[in-house]
């Protein structure tokens, strides 16, 4: 089992930035690669970025490449998503998600099999 904890969400006017964080509990060790994802209302859930527990691979969406960041801190079991230049369809519900065995996909929310609860960002205009 893994346990995911989000926090950073909040208000921000558009062009500001905000940092997200992740923190893994438990059987963090089985990790292989962990996600960022957002829903917005109405909408489906939708892949934001990805980066390999091991290793420099990272992946973004490319709505947000450019302007957001994954960072990873391992003796702390966190991950991090720095978002700059925030838009107001940057709004939405983040998550946080683990996936503990390899996929050829990294955008697919079924590839995750651990989810945190997710945190709300509103970008105002």
């Amino acid at each position: 089992q893994v346990q995911l904890v989000e926090s950073g969400g909040g208000l921000v006017q558009a062009g500001g930035s905000l940092r997200l964080s992740c923190a893994a509990s438990g059987r963090t060790f089985s990790t292989y690669r962990m996600g960022w994802f957002r829903q917005a209302p109405g909408k489906e859930r939708e892949f934001v970025g990805a980066k390999n527990w091991i290793g420099a691979n990272t992946y973004y969406a490319d709505s947000v490449k450019g302007r957001f960041t994954i960072s990873r801190d391992n003796a702390e079991n966190t991950v991090y998503l720095q978002m700059n230049s925030l838009k107001p369809e940057d709004t939405a519900v983040y998550y946080c998600a683990a996936a503990t065995y390899y996929t050829l996909s990294y955008t697919l929310p079924s590839t995750y099999n651990y989810w945190g609860q997710g945190t709300q960002v509103t970008v105002s205009s």
